[in-house]
């Protein structure tokens, strides 16, 4: 299990868990991130800025402390 900044780009991983108070985990439901969901992330694990990960067809960036506490198991 990994936190998606450790995610290496182009690699696909399983919601695990998120690390988080109720406001992030809210706010994450409603972009569509939750416990057992498939996310593809885009970015490089070196790259600076946003993680930018991929849900069906919908692309969304997220800050590197929002995506250091969603636990994913890769696939």
């Amino acid at each position: 299990m990994v936190n998606l900044v450790q995610l290496p780009a182009g690699k696909q991983g399983k919601v695990i868990s998120i690390e988080g108070g109720t406001g992030l985990k809210n706010k994450l439901f409603n972009l569509g991130i939750r416990e057992g969901v498939m996310i593809k992330k885009i970015t490089g694990i070196f790259s600076h800025g946003p993680v930018v990960i991929k849900i069906s067809q919908t692309e969304i960036a997220l800050g590197r402390g929002m995506a250091s506490k969603i636990f994913v198991e890769p696939v």
